[in-house]
């Protein structure tokens, strides 16, 4: 079955458990299988954990525009039409999630899209979604 991203907390479980079993000689040594399967888990986390940052629409425009350059909040909100306080908080959570970068100059804070890798997923979703809109 497909795990949804809401099952970290049962991926950590199972990494646990393939990591003792590794550091336990009586049960053999791990198998290359069952390291793969490790990491495999540990990136599937990563990345669900990406993809549900992606998901919310406003957060998704606002790394789509910053991945072109930087911006301001004001020049953000006029923009794209996200109207405080929800793009106060959409900002906070791509910072939460380590996604974008500010400086402060004077009053005014501009928001850079981090160097990740949510940039070429978004790259791909731009070629798929936006690139071919209106394309037959």
């Amino acid at each position: 079955r497909m795990l949804s991203c809401d099952e970290s907390v049962s991926i950590n479980d199972r990494i646990t458990s393939m990591n003792s079993v590794q550091s336990n000689p009586s049960r053999g040594a791990m198998t290359a299988m069952t390291l793969e399967l490790a990491q495999m888990l540990r990136s599937a986390t990563k990345a669900c954990k990406l993809m549900k940052v992606l998901s919310n629409p406003d957060r998704l425009m606002i790394l789509c525009r910053l991945s072109k350059g930087e911006l301001c909040v004001g020049d953000i909100e006029t923009e794209l039409g996200i109207e405080q306080p929800t793009l106060s908080q959409q900002l906070t959570v791509l910072r939460q999630e380590d996604l974008v970068t500010t400086r402060r100059e004077g009053k005014t804070i501009y928001y850079q899209f981090k160097n990740s890798p949510a940039l070429g997923v978004i790259g791909v979703l731009y070629n798929e979604y936006c690139e071919k809109e209106g394309k037959p």
